[in-house]
């Protein structure tokens, strides 16, 4: 089975000059890193990515959740932030949970 590191680029703060009324302010997108998970690359098994922030357990620090979906459908990965708000760490991941089951999107 082959994994992919999965690197992430991150939506900053737009600190961009004020443009044209007639233009909207575009996003500026932080540095791409590798995420890490344990010291390790974060590396999904299945098809795609898609990994965003989100205070999750809503600690105040933005935990990572990575989906990933494929052939055999989808699911969530939740790296809850060990570390601090400037410096995330991430540890181990849960599936995102359901009624008390690994919460699934079937693929069509």
């Amino acid at each position: 089975m082959v994994q992919t590191a999965l690197p992430l680029l991150l939506l900053a703060a737009s600190g961009a000059p004020a443009q044209e009324a007639a233009q909207p302010a575009l996003p500026r997108l932080a540095a791409p890193f590798v995420a890490e998970a344990g010291g390790q690359p974060i590396a999904v098994t299945i098809g795609h990515a898609a990994p965003f922030l989100i205070d999750h357990d809503r600690d105040g620090r933005q935990d990572l959740v990575v989906g990933e979906f494929g052939e055999t459908g989808g699911r969530a990965r939740i790296y809850l932030n060990q570390g601090t708000a400037k410096e995330p760490k991430f540890e181990g991941f849960t599936w995102l949970q359901a009624g008390g089951a690994d919460a699934t999107v079937p693929s069509s």
